[in-house]
């Protein structure tokens, strides 16, 4: 396995990741991969193909096998707290949760009476309410279904965890899509791929959001856009960016750039220990062992 290639900003990125760290594949031969999370009782990654339709389960026991076929485009996938897959979908503009027994339950589709766009990627509260943001991108070719928008634009909303109550948070974004709190939920980051920055807003106590303003530019080289986003446990964010996964400290100040050779879509940390870093880049899934942990979804 050859070697992560970094882009060392500052020294302390090497106290995150080793440039010794190995580069693992660990599956390949996708169309667009996106979305993954790891289980942490089960010990498995899900993850989509989006331009494939699909959905995959992989464990380093059982290897590669497919989760859901026709899965209308899946994108974005978390769990909420009570262990249940939560999916965004392209193709068919909605969020879905997926029962106990494998039904799937719509909970969210619409907006004032009219098709969301297609919700992209998705994060659960601590209180369970749960956040995703809505970009035209599944109705653009090659990742969704070329049609006509109905809403007027991009948002970012809120399910209510008792009510199911869908309320949008915001609506100035060219094209939101990763998000993810701090680590005490105080705020809520968001980037938009078409202006390529993070935003960060203030969490209100109702869960909704204000003070909007820019966090962090993402322009760089190489194939990608500003995508996934998440911190790790010792507060540091990583966004998938041109070029590989950019990560920041509290501050806003880009440590570095673990480079990639395809484009990078989203990731999660699993396995035991929560130090290995799964990587959807386009075609294939890759493994990295981190020296900080990530955070367990639920």
């Amino acid at each position: 396995m050859p070697n992560v290639q970094l882009d060392i900003r500052d020294e302390r990125l090497t106290k995150i990741v080793s440039s010794d760290a190995k580069l693992e594949s660990i599956a390949s031969g996708f169309k667009f991969t996106e979305g993954p999370v790891w289980h942490p009782t089960e010990k498995h990654l899900i993850f989509s193909d989006i331009t494939g339709n699909s959905m995959y389960r992989w464990s380093e026991f059982e290897g590669l096998c497919e989760f859901r076929w026709n899965s209308h485009m899946a994108n974005g996938n978390t769990y909420d707290k009570q262990g249940r897959l939560l999916t965004c979908h392209h193709a068919s503009s909605r969020v879905t949760r997926t029962e106990d027994n494998g039904d799937l339950t719509i909970l969210a589709s619409h907006y004032d009476g009219k098709e969301l766009n297609s919700p992209n990627d998705i994060v659960v509260k601590s209180d369970g309410s749960i956040y995703f943001t809505d970009p035209m991108s599944g109705r653009e070719p090659f990742v969704g279904i070329p049609r006509d928008a109905q809403l007027p634009f991009s948002g970012v909303y809120r399910i209510d965890s008792e009510t199911q109550d869908l309320t949008l948070l915001v609506d100035d974004f060219a094209k939101p899509n990763g998000l993810c709190f701090s680590l005490d939920e105080n705020q809520l980051f968001i980037n938009d791929t078409s202006r390529f920055h993070i935003r960060v807003f203030d969490v209100n106590e109702d869960g909704t959001i204000s003070n909007g303003r820019i966090w962090a530019e993402t322009i760089g080289e190489g194939k990608g856009v500003p995508d996934g986003m998440k911190f790790d446990s010792a507060g540091n964010l990583y966004c998938c960016c041109p070029g590989g996964i950019y990560i920041f400290d509290s501050e806003a100040v880009c440590l570095g750039v673990i480079l990639m050779p395809q484009q990078v879509t989203n990731f999660a940390w699993g396995d035991d220990d929560f130090h290995s870093f799964y990587i959807t880049a386009t075609a294939t899934v890759y493994r990295i062992r981190t020296n900080i942990a990530g955070l367990p979804v639920f």
